[in-house]
């Protein structure tokens, strides 16, 4: 059995499965300044790597079944350039977020749990650092080809590494999906899922709608669940919904969207105090709709996806037993 279809069989038997939440937003949660870092948490795979693994711990320990990496805005140029390091280096530094994330994993593997690593793959936009993963503006002037070109090094570093899978997250474009599609077939090994930003209930982060997203997901194969992240709770429904009748027979809908509050460039997270109520109002209709993998992005902890596996799968561990472990 291959690849894709051992990870299908696995998801079939146990899905839901819950994912992670947001990694940096559990990471400045135990203290570390990430804000304004063109690195982001993918910094601490240079400098702290023990604080990334610890806060895969706590994702696992709240019952997360899959931890992505933290490689979501790691990138060999952009080690090369905000690290001063060699090519070399910066491949094995990327290669050294799917370690960290195995050996958490590794702790709560058994006959009855058995986490996946997502090795995450972040657009192009996330290295510009200037927010256009939510745009997708620079897909304009670059082909299809060049954008490959981009996502190659870092996909071959996760594959290379032993990542469960790919996560290709937060894609702001239709180009830029149709250049990740066509990677991923250069690693016949590999699976992925492949996530978009989205500006709206219809359309991903370029104005294209999410229609003819998903019709370039179902063009592979070794896609098993295509859908959206980082974006407000109160779209993935509709998004779903819209397209229903184009998913493929083999792919499901993966969801984890943020917590719906508002991003301000120059203050940050302009907090609601209301940061998970989506988990039981939402997470049941996504579930209905086909959603086999759900869990958070920005502003998500380890509490919010106890409180999901709870909603989803009547297991989880409380916000209380989070506060008093330490990795």
């Amino acid at each position: 059995m291959g690849s894709s279809a051992r990870l299908r069989h696995f998801l079939r038997e146990n899905r839901p499965l819950i994912l992670d939440g947001g990694l940096a937003t559990e990471l400045e949660a135990q203290g570390v300044k990430l804000q304004g870092d063109p690195l982001w948490s993918a910094r601490l795979l240079h400098t702290n790597p023990q604080a990334i693994k610890d806060a895969h711990y706590r994702f696992l320990l709240s019952g997360a079944d899959v931890v992505t990496t933290a490689t979501y805005q790691a990138s060999v140029q952009g080690f090369i350039d905000h690290l001063n390091v060699s090519p070399d280096d910066a491949r094995e530094l990327l290669m050294s977020g799917v370690r960290l994330a195995k050996e958490a994993a590794e702790s709560f593997t058994s006959g009855e749990r058995s986490p996946l690593v997502a090795g995450s793959v972040g657009p192009y936009g996330a290295f510009l650092h200037d927010g256009s993963e939510y745009t997708g503006a620079y897909a304009e002037e670059m082909s299809v080809e060049e954008l490959k070109v981009w996502h190659l090094p870092q996909v071959e570093s996760l594959a290379a590494a032993g990542a469960d899978l790919m996560a290709f997250e937060t894609i702001p474009s239709l180009k830029e999906a149709e250049a990740v599609v066509e990677l991923l077939r250069e690693f016949p090994n590999s699976s992925a899922w492949l996530s978009f930003s989205c500006k709206d209930g219809k359309h991903i982060s370029d104005g294209s709608p999410f229609a003819d997203a998903v019709r370039v997901a179902s063009r592979s194969s070794q896609l098993l669940a295509v859908g959206v992240n980082c974006c407000p709770p109160a779209v993935v429904e509709p998004l779903l919904d819209s397209t229903r009748s184009l998913l493929s027979p083999s792919m499901s809908w993966v969801a984890y969207p943020n917590s719906g509050e508002e991003w301000d460039t120059e203050q940050g997270w302009q907090t609601s105090g209301q940061t998970s109520g989506w988990i039981s109002e939402l997470s049941h209709t996504w579930l209905k709709q086909g959603a086999a993998l759900i869990g958070g992005c920005c502003r998500i902890g380890p509490a919010h996806i106890s409180e999901l596996r709870q909603q989803l799968k009547g297991s989880g561990t409380s916000a209380s037993k989070l506060t008093d472990v330490h990795a």
